[in-house]
């Protein structure tokens, strides 16, 4: 487990100060998995269309909001509001939780937002499912989240989606 925080980006750093690689979280998986959650809190669309991890909770942090920002380029999010009372359906204060995103961003947000709420193990996986991207101009791979995350480390993912593993927020209206 990564204990030291001076190589994490601000934004992938937590109150909990509690990392892991996605490689090491699917190992503690395997080795307890009575005692370690790893719950996967992109959007569904992501566990769709990028592939998720079988053995991942999908339990969104945040919600695409489908409105163009000229601005940033982007999507913009939204975070939900029952996040952690979704998480807290299958999880305890005291259970060792394993939190990713895309590339660890997100991830320390939802750590956050659950460390708040009283839970004290929850670890960010700081690369997450796609890890981070390559940043060598020469390389035709140039901005690709090839480096690292759970399928870049041989980690069990898959397209196919069931529903026992998830627990979205209420669709709106």
């Amino acid at each position: 487990m990564t204990d030291s925080t001076t190589a994490l980006p601000k934004a992938k750093q937590t109150v909990l100060g509690l990392y892991v690689t996605a490689r090491e979280a699917y190992e503690q998986c395997l080795a307890a998995p009575d005692k370690v959650k790893i719950i996967d809190v992109r959007t569904p669309e992501e566990f769709m269309w990028v592939g998720h991890a079988p053995i991942a909770w999908k339990i969104p942090v945040f919600a695409v909001t489908y409105q163009w920002d000229a601005e940033k380029k982007q999507f913009p999010a939204r975070p939900l509001s029952d996040f952690v009372a979704r998480v807290q359906k299958i999880a305890r204060p005291d259970d060792t939780l394993m939190v990713m995103c895309r590339s660890g961003g997100r991830g320390a947000m939802a750590v956050n937002l659950l460390a708040k709420a009283g839970f004290k193990n929850v670890y960010n996986i700081v690369d997450g499912m796609e890890g981070d991207a390559v940043k060598d101009p020469d390389s035709v791979f140039n901005g690709q989240r090839l480096k690292n995350g759970w399928k870049n480390a041989g980690c069990p993912w898959r397209y196919e989606l069931t529903a026992d593993r998830m627990l979205l927020p209420n669709a709106p209206g």
